[in-house]
């Protein structure tokens, strides 16, 4: 994934200190610098509306992920709503303190962003301030979290997600809006059909790039050999063939319904191919679940790792743990170090090709984009991935909170939430929350 850009813009009213104003700036790109992001904008003062129109024309075909406005010195409100006119971007307004000497008011940089929060909020435009000297530790911290989210939201705009068949019936936490999804994130949902589009093309994978995807995949798994080889190469095609779609049709992710007819069509199972792909950052889930493929892609864009949507099935007591399992869907790289990268059979179908390990220890953020409620909520929380004796066959975890996992339990059936979570490593929550509040969607915390 690549880094976050923010666009820098110092403002400024030359009736003010303007060596001092000066400082300041140079002092906060130079912190901001420190970020592993791309600084973009400029480092000299913007003083007059002219300025702000060119700066804007320079960035609006290609808006940033955060539109940084570096109140430099007080300037009233027109240039800032000059620029955001102009640039569809996330907003931050940042005010330098000064000292009390009982001399002269310097910049009055607080005032500046006092009237620009005003005039932005009389027009309905969101935004978030900082109100910190230039080289604030705290300050890199909230401009990157804004950052990251913006990126997310950036990233929504311009995906496209393949919802491949039709979720199963009375899977109502699977069902799809695709008018709303447009609306609130810009994405795009793209349908294809199980027997007209995507089992074709499995078929017609030369049977050399299926040799040779399985010998990749044999260095990285056991028993591999011990599997029948027919159905095995079948879920080798899919995964072939859904990643061709993903290249041709700029896919971001797939949305597939893996049953009945990936056993009954194609004699093999689907999950290993998506457990595949997820593991290349193309996330994938089952039952057509398309609102927990966006929750995958959110996820997954912000930790820059692959991201496992899954099933809660039960309670470890003992380890006030909920269990939580899929068939064979998680990827690779979530698989703990100290067990064994297996392949199984579907457990219920006795096709393969699916995955068998226990999901490696460590913090985890959890999301989902709900629909419960009738309007769209990000489920949002934060556990840890504890290690226990593998609870099921396929690929299974044990997600513990630092509360109860009863309570947790509690909350989901009360709240009707989906049966689908999906998690990635890291402790991501803080973006979470600024992507929801930039999407304007309300939150529940678990």
């Amino acid at each position: 994934m690549k880094p976050p850009r923010i666009a820098f813009l110092p403002i400024a009213r030359t009736t003010f200190d303007i060596e001092l104003a000066k400082q300041v700036t140079n002092i906060a790109w130079s912190h901001l610098s420190q970020l592993p992001i791309n600084l973009d904008g400029t480092i000299d003062l913007i003083t007059d509306l002219e300025s702000v129109q060119i700066f804007a024309q320079s960035i609006s075909d290609s808006p940033p992920d955060l539109l940084l406005i570096f109140q430099a010195t007080f300037a009233d409100s027109s240039m800032v709503m000059n620029l955001v006119e102009k640039v569809n971007a996330p907003i931050l307004l940042w005010a330098i303190p000064e000292d009390h000497t009982g001399g002269r008011l310097r910049l009055n940089s607080l005032c500046g962003i006092n009237l620009a929060g005003h005039a932005l909020t009389r027009a309905g435009i969101n935004y978030e301030y900082i109100f910190a000297p230039p080289d604030d530790p705290a300050v890199l911290n909230k401009v990157s979290t804004l950052a990251k989210a913006g990126f997310v939201k950036n990233y929504l705009r311009q995906a496209s997600l393949g919802r491949v068949g039709e979720n199963p019936d009375g899977f109502e936490t699977c069902l799809l809006d695709t008018e709303r999804i447009r609306e609130i994130f810009g994405l795009k949902v793209e349908q294809f059909d199980l027997k007209g589009d995507l089992f074709p093309l499995a078929r017609e994978i030369e049977s050399d790039r299926i040799d040779r995807i399985r010998l990749n995949l044999n260095q990285k798994v056991t028993g591999l050999d011990d599997l029948d080889p027919t159905p095995t190469r079948g879920t080798l095609s899919v995964y072939a063939a859904l990643q061709q779609l993903s290249q041709q049709r700029k896919i971001g992710g797939f949305a597939v319904r893996c049953w009945p007819e990936f056993f009954t069509e194609m004699g093999c199972a689907a999950c290993g191919a998506m457990s595949m792909l997820s593991d290349e950052m193309i996330p994938c889930s089952c039952e057509a679940d398309v609102n927990g493929t966006i929750t995958q892609m959110i996820l997954q864009s912000i930790s820059g790792e692959a991201a496992f949507g899954t099933d809660m099935v039960s309670i470890d007591d003992e380890r006030d743990a909920l269990v939580i399992w899929h068939c064979g869907l998680a990827p690779l790289s979530m698989a703990d170090p100290e067990d064994q990268k297996g392949v199984t059979i579907h457990s219920n179908r006795k096709l393969p090709l699916l995955f068998e390990f226990t999901l490696k220890p460590g913090p985890v953020t959890i999301a989902r984009l709900s629909e419960a409620s009738g309007e769209y909520q990000l489920i949002i929380g934060h556990g840890e991935i504890i290690r226990g004796p593998k609870s099921f066959s396929g690929t299974s975890g044990l997600l513990k909170f630092n509360r109860p996992a009863r309570e947790i339990l509690d909350v989901i059936l009360r709240e009707g939430l989906e049966h689908h979570i999906s998690i990635t490593y890291g402790e991501h929550t803080s973006v979470l929350m600024a992507l929801a509040e930039l999407l304007k969607i309300p939150v529940l915390r678990i």
